[in-house]
């Protein structure tokens, strides 16, 4: 028993992956995760860790020159008992006791603010001097602390914290042969000082914090203002079609969002260009192959009708194909033009070239040929692309002449651009084919008005004169034939000269102005 068939599973079309982004993630993670906001993020870390580190290294500053500030001032106190001291001991007046050299120097001594001299005698308290009257309240609460600073011998910096309260101090100690020991220590109550830098570093916290809201405010506006290029180009990329390619943006100023709406709307120009020439071309093209395949079907549909006209539909559909193929050919040939390895560039001399290309045109066909002037200069060039864009042009010069016009070869180098030119006495060109001459499948019309060939002989020439960096040029009247002139640029650049018109007994060749196709 036969298997039954699966059911087939309906095809289901790709969506694109904008649509995809849109359906699977809401609105707020595309905010979340777009330029616009991770820019603004990048901008808040820097400036959160420029404010840190700024507040930081301002607040350690500040801290240790209140410290130094406060040692500074307690030495010099001290430096002033010890010159007290010398002084006295040099005019004699020296007290005999320690108490009393530290009475009469606390009856001198004059504290500021915040400032507290006291004296120690064994260890233990003898006296002080303050703004205010009175000891520091932790120092009344905590005596025991007084003989920590009885066994100094030398000067001793330190600080000392209660609660909110910061002390400075510097310990002296007092030796004299015969004298009892004493202790001298400058306290510098620093908490007054610590509190305006805490409020000071407080208030610039507050007017950094208001700086950088009120910054990322305008960062938000200006990021959104940099940025809508690029969402009008996401926008015009989206709505661009085969059909609709006409959306260009606007450019406005000079950095680099500019530079990329200008090289988008450079590539919608290319891209623009290229469907419409894809367009053209396959429409042209789909209409030269319908016609001989279409007479190529009619003739072998007839030929079992007519048997005895065999030899005769073979020929007949033997000589289409052959056409198709040359069009064919011609067509490939058109397409390779764009690609990079088109040429094979060589250095070539233009006069055995300019020579080479004249014997071959003689032998086409019975007509007046001349050689008007060979260009002394090496170019690089590919020589076989070359050759066949100039035998193009003469083959186009043999189908518009008879058997007693003139065509004429030649070249030179001017400019540091080579010329090479096919020149005619035919029947011309008319201003109007002129124009259109070089486009894909045109052809000029004669004086029956009928077409001949396909209409890619001109283009096959331009392509490859582009291809070359260069550009082809005409000069026709009607009645009085046609100048064809390929144009190529030398590289590198030379300083070249036309060959002599007596020594090669042909009249230099002047180019006139006319139609310029350029590459």
């Amino acid at each position: 028993m036969p298997s039954l068939p699966k059911p087939t599973q309906p095809s289901v079309r790709a969506l694109p992956q904008s649509l995809l982004v849109k359906l699977t993630h809401p609105q707020w993670y595309r905010w979340l995760f777009s330029v616009r906001t991770r820019l603004l993020l990048w901008y808040l870390f820097l400036a959160g860790c420029v404010t840190f580190i700024s507040v930081s290294a301002a607040d350690r500053v500040y801290r240790e020159s209140i410290v130094s500030r406060a040692n500074l001032a307690m030495k010099q106190q001290l430096d002033q008992f010890n010159y007290f001291v010398q002084s006295k001991q040099q005019s004699g007046k020296l007290p005999t006791s320690t108490t009393q050299i530290f009475d009469v120097f606390l009856d001198l001594y004059a504290p500021t603010r915040d400032e507290y001299f006291i004296t120690l005698i064994n260890g233990q308290l003898h006296d002080y001097r303050s703004y205010s009257g009175q000891l520091p309240a932790f120092l009344e609460q905590n005596a025991a602390q007084f003989p920590d600073w009885s066994t100094v011998k030398y000067r001793q910096e330190g600080q000392m914290h209660f609660g909110e309260q910061r002390f400075q101090y510097v310990a002296h100690c007092f030796r004299m042969v015969g004298k009892q020991p004493g202790t001298l220590i400058v306290f510098y109550d620093a908490t007054s000082d610590f509190q305006q830098g805490r409020q000071a570093l407080l208030r610039l916290l507050r007017d950094v914090s208001i700086f950088l809201g009120i910054s990322l405010i305008f960062a938000w506006f200006t990021a959104g203002r940099v940025l809508a290029p690029l969402r009008q180009l996401t926008k015009t990329a989206q709505s661009i079609r085969e059909s609709d390619m006409n959306q260009r943006l606007s450019v406005q100023g000079k950095d680099e969002i500019a530079e990329l709406t200008t090289t988008f709307n450079e590539m919608l120009d290319r891209l623009q260009v290229a469907f419409e020439s894809q367009k053209e071309f396959l429409k042209d093209a789909s209409h030269e192959l319908r016609t001989p395949i279409t007479v190529i079907q009619g003739h072998l549909e007839m030929l079992q009708y007519r048997p005895d006209q065999q030899e005769e539909t073979i020929a007949l559909v033997m000589d289409e194909l052959e056409r198709m193929g040359r069009l064919v050919n011609d067509l490939l040939l058109l397409a390779k033009t764009e690609n990079p390895n088109f040429l094979h560039l060589k250095t070539e001399e233009l006069d055995w070239m300019t020579e080479e290309l004249y014997l071959k045109s003689r032998s086409i066909a019975p007509r007046n040929w001349k050689l008007e002037s060979k260009g002394l200069s090496p170019i690089r060039c590919d020589r076989q692309r070359l050759t066949q864009a100039v035998m193009n042009l003469v083959q186009n010069a043999v189908r518009h002449t008879g058997e007693n016009d003139t065509i004429t070869l030649g070249s030179s180098v001017r400019d540091s651009y080579a010329f090479l030119w096919v020149s005619d006495t035919g029947e011309g060109i008319a201003p109007e084919d002129q124009k259109r001459i070089f486009q894909r499948f045109t052809r000029g019309t004669n004086q029956d008005n009928q077409f001949e060939g396909y209409g890619l002989g001109l283009s096959i020439v331009q392509a490859i004169a582009q291809a070359h960096h260069g550009w082809i040029e005409l000069q026709s009247r009607l009645g009085e034939g046609s100048t064809f002139t390929i144009i190529i640029p030398l590289e590198p650049p030379v300083t070249a000269h036309e060959s002599h018109p007596d020594r090669r007994g042909q009249s230099a060749h002047h180019l006139l102005p006319g139609n310029r196709t350029s590459g």
